[in-house]
């Protein structure tokens, strides 16, 4: 389904009834990440999936997309199916979107899940590393895409689910360059949301990999404590709904 925001298509997806349970994907990801867990949780509840904007099948709607920018475009999307209190889940940088929701728009929130995600900002090494990849794009996207979705999980990881990983790489390559800039632009200046999600008193979970290229994994362990978040260690590389598929799905039907 579509949604027009600010002359921009938005695209998402809502199955099942009652007791909202809300997918973001990462970057260079689309809501595909999560097809294979909508059937089974829509069986006892309303499951709504969305492509954040210049990613899927959603249009771009700013030079920087923001994490505010991407949580007002939920928040669009939720009201326009009247939604009241959801239940979070993002990965990766959609766990950045959740959190800048979170800050916005806390009367909706009941409860927080960060898959392979962090509420730390970008360190000077990764924003510099930002500005690196933005150059690659430019230069040769399909290059980057490549390079950046092959480097999210170990070499085993690479081979096993060589197919998906495959699949992965051919969504964002349908993605417009422009999209994808946005959106490191964006990821480049999030401020720091640990306060945020520290003051949130839902149920609030982070889920982490030993072995995650992109959220250090004993950072991540210590965050957690601090909020005072549930901890969820899982073993491999940063694309735990892939990796680790069946601990993720038993893990949400736990949270609930």
């Amino acid at each position: 389904m579509t949604l027009t925001y600010k002359q921009t298509e938005l695209f998402y997806t809502s199955k099942g009834i009652g007791n909202p349970l809300v997918f973001l994907h990462g970057f260079l990801e689309s809501s595909k990440i999560w097809e294979p867990f909508i059937d089974e949780l829509s069986k006892k509840r309303q499951v709504i999936c969305i492509d954040l904007p210049g990613h899927g099948k959603s249009g771009n709607l700013n030079p920087v997309h923001t994490m505010e920018l991407y949580a007002d475009a939920v928040h669009v999307i939720l009201k326009h199916l009247k939604v009241e209190k959801i239940s979070l889940v993002g990965h990766s940088m959609g766990g950045y979107v959740s959190l800048a929701f979170c800050e916005k728009f806390p009367d909706l929130m009941e409860r927080l899940v960060l898959l392979n995600s962090s509420p730390a900002p970008d360190s000077e090494e990764k924003k510099i590393n930002r500005d690196k990849a933005i150059a690659l794009v430019r230069k040769n996207k399909k290059a980057f895409v490549k390079m950046a979705v092959s480097n999210l999980v170990t070499k085993e990881s690479n081979l096993k689910f060589e197919k998906e990983m495959n699949e992965l790489i051919k969504d964002a390559l349908s993605f417009s360059e422009e999209g994808i800039i946005s959106a490191l632009k964006g990821m480049k200046i999030r401020t720091d949301k640990t306060e945020v999600l520290k003051a949130f008193q839902g149920p609030k979970y982070i889920v982490a990999s030993e072995q995650d290229p992109v959220i250090n994994y004993t950072e991540i362990q210590e965050i957690a404590q601090k909020c005072d978040c549930a901890f969820k260690s899982l073993p491999d590389g940063h694309l735990s709904f892939l990796e680790n598929r069946t601990m993720v799905f038993e893990f949400l039907h736990f949270i609930d």
